[in-house]
């Protein structure tokens, strides 16, 4: 049913199809909840978080756009630069509403999948909690001086000393219509108050926007989700997979497979989908699964045969980086 009206949504919002008028009638309503959300965050923001900088990295898009592989990157290069990094997250879809340390051994259902992809993938301290406020303030406990928030854009009740939009280079912003009839949860003219705008994907250039900064996600190495081993992505060059991928964009991840010479079967799942055996077994058993890392930290323990994750990392220009960098010195010194 899930995956039956994001489909249907998909359509309307990127590929062209009108949307119903009961959908169109629904935006302003939209925007004037929007607007009285941010102001009423807005005035009950604490003044108390002084002691970290706070980065926010968000879309203004709802689905997937690449932020987890950014966030990843951030906190390896803040790390090598001398700072103490953590991560806040909401963690979407776990069932819990408690505020959680996450550790690589975390149950995903509790913590959410991107939240232990990220303690996993950096090894700095990940704080999960619907309260992003309360969780700046554990990190700030344990001596973090920056502060990444995995998404949180929308979020004006935090704080922010810097803000990055990441843009999905392929998809970008579909019919440019705000939710229910098109897929944004701001205008575009959000854009302008930002830090950074990153765009992911092939197409780095926006109309909307003129400074932008490109970002790719490149993945050479598959991960046995039985024994760990590493293999070449390019050792599975002509072969035929079931590929799996419940992220916001799926298609990226299939795309990106046969950029690979390699031949594939498209499962697409619904972002952050919880994973049963049964998912699985109308695929074809004699043939290797390859997922995505986020997916893989949920089918771990289904103990599937020949499955495989593609490790992805992101880059980015190395001259934005390293003025990033410098920026945040300056502002904190």
């Amino acid at each position: 049913m899930r995956a039956d009206r994001e489909a249907q949504l998909n359509g309307i919002w990127y590929e062209g199809q009108a949307a119903p008028w009961w959908l169109n009638s629904l935006v302003p309503l939209y925007r004037a909840g929007n607007c009285l959300d941010r102001w009423y965050k807005t005035r009950r923001m604490p003044d108390d978080l002084d002691d970290a900088y706070i980065i926010v990295v968000g879309n203004i898009t709802v689905g997937g756009s690449g932020k987890t592989p950014l966030v990843t990157r951030l906190c390896r290069i803040l790390r090598h630069a001398g700072f103490k990094p953590g991560v806040i997250s909401r963690g979407y879809g776990r069932k819990e509403r408690d505020l959680r340390l996450v550790s690589p051994a975390s149950d995903p259902a509790k913590v959410g999948d991107e939240p232990l992809l990220i303690a996993r993938q950096t090894g700095v301290p990940v704080i999960v909690s619907p309260n992003r406020c309360k969780a700046v303030e554990k990190l700030i406990g344990m001596g973090r001086n920056i502060v990444i928030s995995d998404d949180g854009l929308q979020h004006y009740r935090l704080p922010r000393d810097l803000e990055i939009c990441v843009v999905d280079g392929q998809r970008k912003f579909g019919n440019g219509k705000l939710l229910p009839a098109g897929p944004l949860r701001e205008p575009l003219s959000r854009l302008e108050t930002v830090d950074y705008v990153v765009v992911n994907g092939e197409d780095p250039v926006l109309a909307e926007v003129e400074d932008v900064t490109p970002m790719s996600l490149h993945g050479s190495i598959l991960r046995s989700l039985k024994d760990g081993q590493n293999w070449r992505l390019s050792q599975f060059a002509g072969c035929s997979v079931n590929a799996v991928a419940g992220i916001g964009n799926p298609e990226r991840f299939f795309k990106l497979l046969e950029h690979a010479r390699i031949r594939v079967n498209r499962y697409p799942f619904p972002d952050h989908h919880a994973f049963t055996v049964s998912d699985f077994e109308p695929m074809d058993s004699n043939l290797p699964v390859l997922m995505t890392e986020k997916d893989a930290v949920k089918c771990k323990v289904l103990d599937l045969k020949n499955a495989w994750s593609l490790v992805v990392e992101a880059a980015l220009p190395h001259a934005w980086e390293s003025a990033l960098v410098e920026r945040i010195r300056e502002e904190i010194a």
